[in-house]
């Protein structure tokens, strides 16, 4: 899993904003399947999310916990997962939606 630089820039601002971050990505319908950028801890994980990584963000100074819940991650075991940042209102939970952003997934197989 990796950052666009914008993405990356995007999670230092909201860090120096809101404190420690994560994400969340559920397999719900609308932006329910989109990367929810929380505080740390403010959305509660359980059995049926699976923690895919922690990113390093140059600048941040603890890593970001990315979660997917397990439906999702089925679906995306096989592709090598990008988080970018477009223009345009995203959820209305995840702490971007104020900044007139939104976190966005792109993906590509894996080995390609």
């Amino acid at each position: 899993m990796e950052l666009t630089p914008a993405a990356a820039d995007l999670v230092r601002r909201l860090r120096a904003a809101h404190g420690p971050l994560m994400f969340h990505q559920s397999g719900g319908c609308c932006d329910g399947s989109a990367p929810m950028c929380y505080q740390d801890g403010e959305f509660r994980t359980g059995g049926s999310d699976v923690l895919l990584t922690s990113l390093d963000v140059d600048g941040v100074a603890e890593r970001v916990p990315f979660w997917m819940s397990r439906s999702q991650f089925e679906l995306w075991a096989h592709t090598r997962l990008i988080i970018d940042v477009v223009e345009g209102r995203g959820g209305g939970f995840s702490l971007e939606a104020p900044e007139g952003v939104r976190f966005l997934i792109r993906s590509r197989l894996v080995g390609s």
